[in-house]
């Protein structure tokens, strides 16, 4: 799995050198900003643009299908046994393609599993295929995108004292693996309202922190994830996201997240997002349903 991995972020790579370099170069071409004010979405807790727990077929940045445009985030969710960090940075070509990096760290605050340490690499990819959110006012056809996660993760600390230094220990098959998803993102204008509704075909327990697969099931599941969310006016949105999770692992009831946001934006340049966060049960040592707050901060061009 970590060749496969490898491969595919070097895939990936390819493709962004490929389209640098295809037609009009982009380090040739100054970014426009020509999208309109949150129609990049913000950062994604694996790094995609969307919602904070959902990609959404928007292309991030505000680049439009003649430019790109670009971010960087910093997001942290804290619940009452765990504390969630995600950094990373994205690219948007042409309003088409959509290219991530985000580095996740994971960590307990309560015993058994207060010195839990547990980081994770992703890799993500999103190519639009049809519609356009903004401009497809009068059709119903939303903008859809298709997309993909490669995540790589990079072992357990902290749990040396029993002998457990990776996720294949606590039951996954693997350390690594590839998230698939299709994602269709309705605009409409005229009531101020977004809706989005994403399917991802997955093996990851926790977004991947747990591993992939496990010892209750190693096949890949389709999941489905929507978010809904009401412009309050041009710089303020409020909504509400909703993701279904596999459940692989006999030591990891693993259950649905969910949230309440507020994302801020005062300009083309910042975002920051405010969450309500319920992340469900996070292995059977610390079984209380976590909830806590989410503040994520982005900013870019």
């Amino acid at each position: 799995m970590h060749h496969r991995f490898c491969m595919t972020a070097h895939r990936l790579a390819l493709l962004l050198a490929t389209t640098f370099s295809a037609g009009t170069a982009v380090g040739q071409v100054m970014p426009d900003m020509g999208k309109l004010t949150a129609t990049g979405g913000v950062s994604q807790v694996e790094g995609a643009g969307g919602g904070g727990l959902t990609p959404w077929a928007l292309i991030g940045g505000y680049g439009s299908r003649d430019s790109w445009g670009a971010n960087a985030h910093f997001t942290r969710a804290a619940t009452q046994d765990y504390a969630l960090e995600s950094y990373g940075v994205a690219v948007g070509l042409f309003d088409r393609i959509e290219l991530s990096l985000a580095k996740q760290n994971f960590r307990g605050s309560l015993a058994p599993l207060n010195d839990l340490r547990i980081r994770q690499d992703i890799v993500g990819l999103k190519i639009k295929l049809v519609g356009d959110a903004v401009y497809n006012q009068d059709l119903v056809l939303p903008q859809i995108a298709v997309g993909l996660m490669a995540k790589r993760n990079k072992g357990v600390g902290g749990l040396g004292a029993i002998g457990v230094t990776k996720v294949t220990q606590l039951g996954a098959k693997n350390e690594s693996g590839v998230d698939y998803y299709v994602a269709a993102t309705k605009l409409l204008l005229a009531q101020s309202l977004l809706l989005n509704a994403t399917v991802r075909a997955t093996k990851a327990n926790q977004m991947g922190l747990l591993g992939f697969g496990g010892d209750k099931g190693n096949s890949y599941q389709a999941k489905l994830e929507v978010s809904a969310a009401y412009m309050l006016s041009r710089k303020l949105v409020a909504g509400l996201e909703y993701r279904t999770k596999p459940r692989n692992l006999a030591l990891d009831n693993e259950k649905a997240y969910y949230d309440v946001f507020v994302a801020w934006f005062p300009n083309k340049h910042v975002s920051v997002t405010a969450a309500y966060v319920v992340l469900g049960d996070i292995t059977v040592f610390n079984p209380a349903r976590q909830r806590g707050a989410y503040l994520s901060v982005q900013t870019g061009f």
